[in-house]
């Protein structure tokens, strides 16, 4: 699974324990249940997705579309 921009930040951290420093990082609370979209615009957003989904080992080129 790839984490995306419409995922809330508490549901990333529930699967992906790993993920709770770098959204510390990035100035994000780990319990909060807004979408990472809701943090973050444009560049930024991307970044943090690259660097969350660097941490638990996935990409685009890991996952299909729909599963």
């Amino acid at each position: 699974m790839v984490i995306t921009k419409d995922m809330p930040v508490s549901g990333i951290v529930n699967s992906w324990p790993e993920t709770k420093e770098i959204l510390r990082r990035y100035g994000i609370s780990t319990d909060s249940n807004k979408a990472l979209k809701e943090h973050f615009q444009n560049n930024e957003l991307e970044s943090i997705i690259s660097d969350l989904n660097n941490a638990i080992g996935s990409s685009n080129a890991t996952c299909i579309e729909g599963g």
